[in-house]
């Protein structure tokens, strides 16, 4: 039958086939902008990249130590005794706060999504997800000054702790500013799940619990790991609100209720009194490029297990 179609359309004239070819102008307008938008945001981020690289290369040719850099405690870039780039200690808080921020906002953000997802009544379902997106609107300025002066006290009373700016601070403020953008993904991921899937356990004599942890959540899945990874892109990246709750103190913590410092902390604390062009404002750079890689290689494994799991 194919073999029968494909030969009646060789055999009609050519005037025809062109004239079924041809696409009309504005479609092939929308093509272009729909090719030139996604050819814009490789190229911007090659762009950014050259950048960093041309700010970071003449320190990565120069005064670069790749064991003092990565496994140094000691950043002092302003020292008249002997310089030290280290950013071990500093490499170690990032890591601290975005982990424990995860473990806050991944489960407290799922659960979220699926309680606004399959249990709320429409009219409350837009309620909350009004106020959600109100968290995503608030600067992280703001959560700076929510860390010291609510969480930072609220700390010192219920652990009996010397300053509440620390590791957990940070970690609860990076959590509630990752909550909206995972609940908002994993959200639209469930409701993406065909309805029929819901009818069809249902019509089995499945509770919508059953329903959730059963079918929903490994139809899901690839959705909710997005919404989990992008997170943790968000905690990667934040400054503002980090910079003002952990304590901006260089050292390693030896647990989350001391003060640690983070990559990103260290660019925004620094680069203002770095003279441009300088050793220090090179260096600053370098971590720039490690924060760069560190998101990529997050972003290719999450692309990498999303695929290995949908194939």
């Amino acid at each position: 039958m194919e073999a029968k179609i494909a030969t009646e359309i060789n055999s009609a004239p050519l005037e025809w086939r062109q004239r079924k070819s041809k696409k009309p102008l504005s479609e092939k307008i929308i093509e272009g902008l729909i090719k030139g938008g996604g050819f814009s945001s490789i190229v911007f981020i090659l762009a950014i990249l050259f950048f960093i690289l041309k700010e970071a290369y003449p320190f990565l040719v120069g005064a670069f130590d790749f064991k003092e850099f990565f496994f140094s405690t000691e950043w002092n870039p302003a020292s008249v005794v002997k310089i030290k780039y280290g950013t071990f200690a500093i490499l170690v808080g990032t890591l601290m706060v975005t982990v424990l921020s995860m473990l806050i906002a991944v489960p407290l953000g799922l659960a979220c999504a699926f309680y606004i997802s399959e249990f709320c009544s429409p009219r409350l379902r837009e309620t909350y997800k009004i106020l959600i997106e109100f968290l995503a609107a608030i600067p992280s300025v703001v959560w700076g000054f929510v860390a010291i002066m609510m969480i930072n006290p609220l700390i010192i009373n219920l652990f009996d702790v010397p300053i509440g700016l620390n590791i957990l601070n940070a970690s609860i403020i990076l959590a509630l500013m990752s909550l909206p953008l995972i609940v908002s993904v994993g959200e639209d991921a469930l409701r993406a799940v065909p309805e029929s899937y819901r009818e069809a356990a249902e019509a089995m004599g499945a509770t919508k619990w059953e329903v959730a942890t059963r079918v929903l959540l490994p139809a899901a899945k690839n959705g909710l790991m997005a919404a989990a990874l992008l997170g943790v892109g968000r905690a990667l990246g934040e400054t503002m609100a980090v910079l003002m709750a952990t304590g901006h103190a260089i050292q390693i913590p030896d647990s989350i209720f001391e003060p640690g410092r983070t990559l990103t902390a260290t660019i925004a604390a620094e680069l203002g009194e770095s003279p441009k062009g300088g050793e220090h404002y090179q260096a600053l750079f370098a971590i720039g490029l490690m924060l760069f890689i560190i998101s990529f290689i997050v972003n290719v494994s999450a692309d990498y297990l999303i695929r290995g799991r949908r194939k």
